[in-house]
Order: C-alpha cells, then structure tokens, then sequence
C-alpha cells in the first residue's frame, strides 16, 4: 500500500521538532549542530528573533491578498534587492524552480519582441541543477533528471562546465541565452573561475546573447557577498534567487535588469502566492540583516575558520578525504569514501551534513553560526571520519 505522503524522497530516520541557532533537537531530545540548513534555507539558523517578529507581526496583520492588489511588503523587497543588485525590477516566485521557469520564459520572450524568434535555445552546462519542473529538468539534461518524464522541453543545449570554448562554439543565430551556477551546489560545490564568468560574460556581450545565472543556493551571502558573482565583477541579465532570501519562508525571486525583462507586460507572467504579505516581511528582514555593516565580514572571517579547520580534517583522514571546495559559506568535501556512508555515520555523531554529486558532502551551516558551533561541528565530523575509517 501506498504511503499517505508520496514516496519520492529517501529519508533519514529523524523528526526534527525544535530548532536553535545552529542546533535542531530531534524528537528524542539529542541535539544536532545543523551544517545543511536545509539545504542553504535557514540562511540566518532556526528561529532568528528578528525573522520570528517580521512573521509573527505580519501574521497579526494580513497574510494574502494576491497580486490583484498592492503589496507594500512586495514592493519594498523589490526596492531593497534593486538597491543592494544590479537589478532594475525583480518578480516574486515561492521557489528556484519557478523562478526558473520564469527565467527562460524572459529570456526567450526578450527575443520573440525583437523579432527574432528563432533565438529560443539555452546554453545550459553539465552537473546543473536548476529545479524539479519542466524547464528545470530539461535544462539540466541529465539522465537521473528526465528519464521517464519525456518529451523533455526542446531548446536546451547541454555543454561541458566551464568550457568557454564550447559556449563559443555552440552560440549561433538561435541562441537566447546561457544559464549557469556560479557555484554549484547539487552538482558537488564546484566554484566556476572569477575569469570564466568575466569571459563568459564578455562573450554574451559580443554576441547579445542574455547572461542569466541560479543563485538559488549560492546567493544570499552564502559565499561571503550577498551575490556570488560579484566575486567575479560581472553582473547578468537575468538571475534567479530562492532558498536564502526567506530565511526558511517559501520565497524565491527573478531580478533582471529593464532591459532583459521588457517582454515581459502585463498577463505574460504571474503567480498566486509569490510575493505574498507574509513572505516579503520575513524577506526584508533577512535582506536587512545580511545588507548590515560588518554582517558580511563576519561570514567571510567565519568561512576562513571553516575551511582551514576542514583543511585540518582533510590531512588527518587522507584516506577519507579528498579535498576541500567551495567558496564562504558554501563548502565540500570530497570523499574518497563514499559520501553517503559520511552523511549516515554523521547522524551518530550529532552533526547534519548534505551529499552532492562528485562523491561529495555540503557543509551549507548557517550564516549565523559561531565559531564555538564551528570548533564542534569539526570535531564532530573528526569523530565521523574516525568511525568510517573504523569501518
């Protein structure tokens, strides 16, 4: 018999029932220092006292009325990521995946009013995630992606990552846009070169193509900047934002600058929930935190103890582990074991991690974390990797 909630994920035995900071507390009472954040959601850890005020203010108060009205919440959200992005205008979505959804359908409606209409395909990249929808799956293009979801959406040419040579060779007169992670998460913390992206955009200008990058993971100050890319200097076209910017409240977001989004008028786009009263009030409030002075510095000094503690691990257990990627707050491990086994013997030791791809484990911890919780958590993966090697 089938089970009440559809079966599709494969779960750990725990129930989480409390969250701290950097802590959730199981249902049995053991406490657990939290290095996923729910998979780079609880940007500012479990239960922020500001985050808890901004939702429970706004849910005294008014909590949806669609987009057929005003939203003051809405639009002084917008105004805050245009104000702190290169962005002119930002559409509201309640995930990455619909905001990917809405990234293609800018980019190829951009081109369709310029007459062009032919220019439709997306240059999309190897190890990409970009969501679970119809264009998230396709753009991704592979096999444990669509297989057995076809007829996958046409117009998505899959190259090798970070190959500037192979973009230049796929861009032609039917070309609309590419679309990259500056850092990707799902496909095992692989940080693209600051060079590729200046080059990668450089090439998009010679050629009018549209820039469009997934910060969903990436963004939010996970890697030290509130954006990812502005490490490299470069500002996109088009750029979709989720996880993070609701602190652990469904919102997502598509900024773009005027240009990039002027097909898009009135009736070619909308949504019943984004947007929504109580979402943009907790997203504001994470947007004032991350935006504060010295918030960034904080998570950039953090990030440096983070790695070089994980650095340590490494040398330790060479016969554990690989190396260590990534950027900020947004870190990998690659295992020479295989990471699944780590994930699992974490849980005996009270800590949270999250497997990627390429055999590698992601440490996504809040951006709030201490560097006491941090000293632990290492300590905590020490005693995990001693316990696989025992094994």
């Amino acid at each position: 018999m089938i089970p009440s909630v559809l079966p599709t994920y494969s779960r750990a035995p725990l129930s989480f029932v409390k969250g701290e900071g950097s802590w959730l507390i199981e249902a049995d009472g053991r406490r657990f220092l939290d290095l996923g954040s729910g998979i780079a959601v609880n940007a500012l850890g479990h239960a922020h006292p500001a985050l808890v005020a901004a939702l429970s203010e706004q849910a005294n108060a008014l909590w949806h009325t669609s987009n057929l009205y005003q939203i003051p919440n809405q639009q002084a959200l917008a105004d805050k990521l245009v104000e702190h992005s290169f962005a002119d205008t930002v559409f509201f979505t309640n995930s990455g995946t619909e905001s990917c959804e809405l990234a293609v359908k800018m980019a190829r409606k951009y081109w369709y009013e310029k007459g062009q209409t032919d220019r439709t395909d997306i240059l999309t990249f190897d190890g990409a995630f970009h969501g679970r929808s119809s264009a998230g799956i396709a753009a991704a293009g592979s096999e444990k992606m669509v297989k057995g979801f076809g007829p996958i959406l046409p117009g998505f040419v899959h190259l090798p990552w970070a190959d500037l040579d192979a973009v230049r060779t796929a861009l032609g007169d039917t070309t609309a846009a590419v679309l990259i992670e500056p850092v990707q998460g799902e496909g095992g913390i692989r940080t693209l070169p600051d060079s590729f992206l200046k080059d990668l955009r450089a090439l998009c200008d010679e050629t009018g193509t549209l820039l469009i990058l997934d910060e969903v993971q990436c963004g939010i100050g996970r890697t030290g900047r509130l954006f990812a890319h502005e490490w490299a200097g470069i500002t996109p076209d088009i750029m979709m934002v989720a996880k993070g910017i609701g602190g652990g409240f469904p919102l997502g977001a598509v900024l773009a600058t005027e240009a990039a989004a002027a097909g898009m008028t009135v009736g070619t786009h909308g949504s019943t929930y984004g947007g929504n009263p109580l979402g943009c009030a907790v997203g504001c409030a994470v947007i004032d935190i991350v935006m504060a002075p010295g918030f960034l510095d904080g998570v950039n000094r953090k990030a440096g103890l983070l790695r070089q503690k994980l650095e340590g691990l490494v040398a330790a257990h060479p016969e554990i582990f690989e190396a260590v990627r990534g950027q900020g707050l947004m870190l990998g491990l690659k295992c020479k074991v295989a990471a699944a086994d780590l994930v699992k013997a974490g849980y005996d030791n009270l800590v949270i991690t999250v497997p990627a791809a390429d055999n590698v484990i992601r440490m996504l911890p809040p951006l709030t974390i201490t560097e006491e919780d941090i000293s632990e958590a290492v300590a905590r993966l020490e005693a995990t990797a001693t316990q696989v090697a025992a094994a």
